[in-house]
C-alpha cells in the first residue's frame, strides 16, 4: 500500500510501530513498517549507541524517533529536572503513598538492588527537560539516519523544525483536538499523528473515529496517521477509510515477545479486557490511560489527596513505583495487585505473545483483506 505517509519516510506499509525497546523497532521496521523509539529514557551517550545498534540491524530501513521536547528547552531557558526541587511534594502526598505501601507490605528496596529500569512503566513518559540534555539528544538524532522525528509534548518549538529541516528530516507531532493540530500546521510539522482517547499513556478525551477526519480535514495536504485504538488490521482499515495516511501504534508492540515489560506485566495484561483500563494522573500528574488496579483505587478512596500536577506526581511516585515492580516481580502477590502500566484499550484484543514482526505482517494482510473487501462493496450491485 502506498499513501503519502509511505511516501514521507520511505516504508512498504502505512504503519509506525512506537516503543521504547530497539528490539521492537527493528522487528517493526524490518516487517516494513516504521519502528519508532520512545527515547527520552536515554541519555545522549546511551541514545548514540542505540541508534547506532538500530541502524546496524537495518541495514539502511528506515526507522523513527520519538522524544518529549517541552518548548522551553530550546529557547534557552533552563527546566529543572524532575529531581531538583523535592520540596514541591507536599508532605501529606508523601504520607500518603507510604500508607498505601505499608497497608500492601511493599518492602523497601534493598540496597543490593540493582534496577534494570528498561521495563519499567514509567520510563516512556519520563523525560530529560534541561536545554542541554535535550539539544544533545536532538544533535545525537540528526546525526544519525532517522527518517521521522516526532514530538509528544505540545508544539515542538521552532528551532527544533528549523534543525530538522537542515539534517533533512521530517517531524510529526501528536495531537488530541483539532485545535493542537492547527498549532502544529502553523509551526509548520510535515506529519500530524492524531490521538484518540482509546490511546495508552497521556491522552485527550476525543474518540479516534471523532478526531481523525477533523484533523484530515484541517490537515490539507499534510499526511495524517491516525493512533489510538488500533492493534488490528481491521482497526487500520478504518483508520484508512477516515482519510489517515496511516496507523501510528503503540499498545500491541506490548503484546511482543520483544518487547522489554517484566512477566507479571506481560500476564497482567494478556488477562485484561477491553474495559480494564482507565484515564488517571495518579502516575505522571497529566490523564494517562493505563491498565486498572489498586493503585488507583487507593487513588480514588474518600480522604486521598489529589494527584500532583505533572512533572511532580512522577516524583512523588517514582520509588513507590520501583518498589512496587520489584516485589510483584519477585512473586508478591500484594504487589501484583498494585501493578500497572500504561496501554489502551485494546489491550483486550491480546490472545497472547507473538514476534512484533508478525504482528506487522498479521495487521497488514488483514487490513489489505478488509479493504478489498470494502471495495466489492462499493461496486455497482454490492458484493
Amino acid at each position: 500500500m502506498r499513501t503519502p505517509f509511505t511516501d514521507l519516510v520511505g516504508v512498504v506499509h502505512p504503519l509506525a510501530g512506537f516503543n521504547r525497546s530497539p528490539a521492537v523497532v527493528v522487528a517493526v521496521s524490518r516487517a516494513g513498517a516504521l519502528g519508532v523509539l520512545g527515547a527520552t529514557m536515554y541519555t545522549p551517550e546511551q541514545l548514540d549507541a542505540q541508534l547506532t545498534w538500530i541502524e546496524d540491524q537495518l541495514g539502511g530501513r528506515p526507522y523513527g524517533v520519538d522524544l518529549l521536547v517541552p518548548a522551553p528547552t530550546l529557547t534557552g531557558e533552563r527546566v529543572q529536572p524532575l529531581e531538583s526541587e523535592p520540596s514541591k511534594v507536599p508532605p501529606a502526598h508523601r504520607a500518603f503513598v507510604e500508607d498505601v505501601l505499608d497497608r500492601f507490605g511493599i518492602p523497601p528496596l534493598g540496597d543490593d538492588v540493582v534496577l534494570d529500569r528498561t521495563g519499567r512503566i514509567d520510563l516512556s513518559l519520563e523525560t530529560n527537560t534541561d536545554a542541554a540534555t535535550v539539544n544533545e539528544l536532538l544533535e545525537v538524532v540528526f546525526a544519525h539516519r532517522s527518517a521521522l522525528v516526532a514530538s509528544a509534548l505540545g508544539t515542538p518549538p521552532l528551532e527544533m523544525i528549523d534543525r530538522a529541516r537542515r539534517a533533512g528530516v521530517p517531524v510529526a507531532a501528536l495531537v488530541g483536538t483539532a485545535e493542537h493540530a492547527r498549532r502544529q500546521l502553523a509551526a509548520g510539522v510535515d506529519l500530524l499523528v492524531a490521538q484518540g482517547t482509546e490511546g495508552g499513556g497521556h491522552t485527550g478525551t476525543v474518540a479516534t473515529m471523532v478526531l481523525t477526519p477533523e484533523v484530515v480535514e484541517l490537515a490539507g495536504s499534510v499526511p495524517v496517521l491516525a493512533a489510538g485504538g488500533i492493534a488490528t488490521g481491521r482497526q487500520m482499515a478504518a483508520a484508512l477509510a477516515l482519510g489517515a495516511a496511516g496507523a501510528w501504534t503503540g499498545s500491541v508492540w506490548l503484546s511482543s515477545f520483544e518487547d522489554p515489560a517484566s512477566p507479571v506485566i506481560k500476564d497482567k495484561l494478556i488477562s485484561a479486557r477491553s474495559t480494564d483500563t482507565t484515564i488517571s494522573r495518579t502516575r505522571t500528574g497529566k490523564p494517562a490511560r493505563q491498565l486498572r488496579s489498586a493503585w488507583l483505587d487507593e487513588w480514588g478512596r474518600p480522604g486521598a489527596p489529589s494527584p500532583l500536577p505533572m512533572p511532580w506526581q512522577s516524583v512523588l511516585v517514582r520509588e513507590a513505583w520501583e518498589r512496587i515492580d520489584v516485589a510483584a516481580e519477585a512473586g508478591d502477590e500484594r504487589a501484583r495487585e498494585l501493578e500497572s502500566f500504561f496501554v489502551g484499550q485494546v489491550v483486550g484484543t491480546f490472545k497472547g505473545l507473538r514476534p512484533a514482526g508478525e504482528i506487522v505482517h498479521d495487521m497488514v494482510a488483514e487490513c489489505e483483506h478488509r479493504l478489498n473487501e470494502l471495495a466489492r462493496l462499493a461496486r455497482p450491485g454490492g458484493p
